[in-house]
């Protein structure tokens, strides 16, 4: 009964530690609670919750990215496919290089 009773009590203390949003030793300092208890209950309670809870699966869906649109350039046998966001100067570059310019 006294061990539940303690249980409790340190639940309900690292609970509202945990909600305070303040650093342990300020948490702590504020309600005269003995920092290395703190730290041990926090530890013995994550440890607790981790062993006893069956693991979560969490459904993935992957769909593949639509291709991108391009144009497609043919001068004589080349062709040059360009996608969107391409660099206009290295494009008319390639095509004078093609043409022979």
């Amino acid at each position: 009964m006294v061990l539940t009773t303690l249980r409790q009590e340190w639940a309900e203390r690292v609970a509202a530690f945990q909600a305070s949003g303040q650093s342990a030793p300020d948490w702590c300092a504020q309600h005269q609670v003995n920092l290395r208890q703190l730290h041990y209950w926090k530890r013995k309670f994550a440890a607790n919750a981790t062993a006893s809870s069956p693991p979560q699966w969490v459904s993935l869906s992957i769909t593949p990215p639509a291709p991108e649109p391009s144009l497609s350039v043919r001068i004589g046998a080349a062709v040059i496919a360009v996608p969107p966001g391409f660099n206009a100067a290295l494009l008319r570059d390639i095509v004078d290089a093609l043409e022979g310019r």
